[in-house]
């Protein structure tokens, strides 16, 4: 007799009123659904291993002989991998992504770009019409780059021949709104109430994935996705299926200023690049991408990187977070004994808000997410690390007790000063940068990521300058692993949520910069 799907067991179960039997199949279920989503994870990440050589050495053929025919055509398919991918790793996870102010045309002009890539989209006549006014969302531009997308590719999926799609982009109120409009044979009534729902589709090429990932994207900029009669719009003759794409209206959140693109320059000759992954094709990758500006070392495992650096030095070593035995951030930390002044980036394809705390509190340069969007700009990073090598990480200034406190929250800057008075350190509370002369600089800098007057990258920038080399520690009120990276790469000696305890607070600033409480009268960390 088989074994019926767990599925199957818990409505039996449920039919026969047996509640044990019920319980025990839901338990069943879910433990079978958490293998099914982690099977499906590990071959994600082993797909996007080749895919990203593919991608990379498509981009590098670019270089030489231009974006000509079927090169276009290759790096337009790995493009849709990439998107097949993330829409399973976006159905699978419910990790938020960092959100922001953005040009809502800006980000639909990017999506119809990469809808003309794919050679089937030439029998589709595309049309788009925008507002002369700015219209701003407050969302992610990637993944609105992908709800589009998403769309136009479900109406080019549901034409058999050649189609026309348009995308109207206007305001209800003070709201902006997406119209996305076809006049191909339209969606069955029988799919039409689930039509939102994982694997369900009209259409005999479709994965019935798309639409169910732009339900979710829409759900996480708080907007709404709907079916909408054709008389919505004004064309003639009306269209046979109309999304409508609500968006509320842009709150007053200050947008951050954008991060300067890197300049690359030339790196000084010879430099030694070690590259530790245990994937032979992303050492390949970087060896061809960097071998004519530099020696490129290679290591399968952190072991064979370590062996190579108590031979000799390198000036920089890139390595893969999820490495066999030792892990990436294992290798940085050995590196760090055997060298302090050893710089390091690291590579994952997982990404986390806890693996970036601990790359930021490790002193690397940067963290690279796999896979990458644009090899060149990868090596335009190699060549600015390489190039430029940053000063070693400071600890308090010698000779001063005084953090500067930069926050316009009284709470938050009440906690830091006592946090600091733990540690027997003073708190200057600022709302802005500091007009005194530079003869009496802190001993290092606490800043709030969510500072008024200069919100994000600004309040990082700000308080690079008013720590004048001392370190700086940032409070966000929303840790993310966005935050944490930008903290990062801004220097930042570590980057903690706000709204932490003040006996917390002193205990996590005391552990970054290196500063233990200077009493044992019995006023330490609670």
């Amino acid at each position: 007799m088989d074994i019926p799907a767990p599925l199957a067991l818990l409505l039996q179960s449920l039919e026969a009123g047996d509640l044990p039997a019920a319980k025990a199949a839901a338990a069943e279920l879910q433990r079978t659904s958490a293998i099914t989503t982690q099977l499906a994870a590990e071959v994600l990440h082993e797909l996007r291993q080749p895919l990203l050589g593919v991608k990379a050495y498509t981009q590098l053929l670019t270089e030489e002989i231009g974006t000509r025919g079927p090169l276009r055509q290759m790096l337009a398919q790995v493009e849709r991998m990439e998107q097949i991918i993330s829409d399973f790793t976006r159905l699978a996870s419910e990790r938020p992504a960092p959100q922001q102010r953005v040009p809502l045309v800006t980000h639909v002009q990017a999506a119809a770009r990469a809808f003309a890539l794919n050679p089937d989209s030439s029998r589709i006549s595309l049309q788009l019409e925008a507002p002369d006014a700015p219209l701003e969302v407050q969302g992610n531009g990637r993944l609105l780059e992908q709800l589009t997308l998403n769309l136009l590719n479900n109406a080019r999926d549901a034409a058999t021949g050649r189609g026309l799609v348009k995308v109207v982009l206007g305001r209800e109120g003070r709201s902006p709104v997406m119209y996305v409009a076809d006049w191909g044979p339209g969606i069955p009534e029988a799919v039409r109430h689930r039509l939102f729902e994982p694997y369900v589709t009209g259409s005999k090429r479709g994965t019935g994935l798309g639409l169910a990932v732009c339900k979710r994207i829409a759900q996480e900029h708080h907007a709404q996705l709907e079916l909408v009669p054709a008389s919505v719009l004004p064309d003639q003759p009306p269209p046979t299926t109309v999304f409508r794409i609500l968006f509320p209206a842009p709150d007053a959140v200050p947008v951050a200023a954008a991060r300067a693109p890197l300049s690359p320059s030339p790196a000084p000759s010879r430099r030694r690049l070690l590259v530790v992954d245990d994937e032979e094709i992303i050492r390949s990758v970087f060896k061809d991408l960097m071998s004519r500006e530099c020696e490129v070392l290679e290591a399968a495992n952190a072991e064979e990187a370590l062996a190579h650096l108590k031979r000799e030095p390198v000036d920089l070593i890139v390595t893969d977070k999820n490495l066999p035995g030792l892990s990436g951030l294992e290798l940085a930390q050995q590196a760090r004994r055997l060298d302090p002044n050893s710089r390091v980036i690291l590579m994952t394809g997982y990404p986390s808000l806890v693996t970036a705390q601990q790359a930021l509190e490790l002193g690397l340069l940067d963290y690279l997410l796999k896979p990458f969007d644009d090899i060149r700009e990868v090596r335009a990073k190699l060549r600015e690390a390489l190039s430029h090598a940053p000063p070693a990480r400071p600890g308090l200034r010698p000779g001063s007790s005084r953090v500067d406190v930069l926050d316009d929250s009284p709470a938050s800057a009440r906690r830091a000063t006592e946090a600091l008075a733990q540690l027997g350190l003073e708190a200057r509370v600022l709302t802005t940068a500091s007009e005194e002369p530079t003869t009496d600089p802190p001993a290092a800098v606490v800043v709030s990521w969510d500072l008024s007057t200069a919100y994000g990258r600004q309040a990082l920038e700000l308080a690079r300058k008013q720590s004048r080399g001392a370190p700086f520690v940032v409070l966000a009120e929303y840790l993310s692993q966005e935050t944490v990276l930008e903290a990062l790469r801004a220097g930042a000696a570590g980057c903690l949520a706000r709204e932490l305890e003040a006996h917390e607070l002193s205990h996590e600033l005391s552990r970054i910069l290196g500063h233990a409480s200077p009493s044992p009268s019995g006023r330490g960390p609670g």
